[in-house]
């Protein structure tokens, strides 16, 4: 699989703060609240990729719009789910395979 750029994991917190407009200690909290993953260097830096920053001004649109975290992470695992579905129907039709 190819990471795009959009995927690579670069961009400090100072920065994702920057382009977000959150604050460090927000981002921090979206992480606890695992609504967010963000790679850790070796002396435990946490990295974000571009696709990061873009989840992190959706979580923050969303809880100005009055969501709570445990919604959001909710709402995130049902489009998981229906990931999950979609991409095992498409191989069942692509190999034939029935449940």
């Amino acid at each position: 699989m190819t990471t795009t750029y959009k995927d690579k994991k670069v961009i400090s917190i100072g920065i994702a703060s920057e382009l977000t407009g959150l604050s460090e200690r927000q981002i921090r909290y979206y992480e606890e609240r695992k609504l967010i993953y963000p790679e850790r260097s070796k002396g435990g830096t946490r990295k974000y990729s571009f696709a990061d920053v873009e989840r992190l001004v959706d979580i923050a649109n969303k809880m100005e719009d009055g969501m709570q975290t445990f919604e959001i992470r909710k709402e995130e695992m049902k489009k998981s789910d229906v990931r999950d579905k979609m991409l095992r129907g498409q191989l069942n039709a692509a190999f034939k395979m029935r449940k």
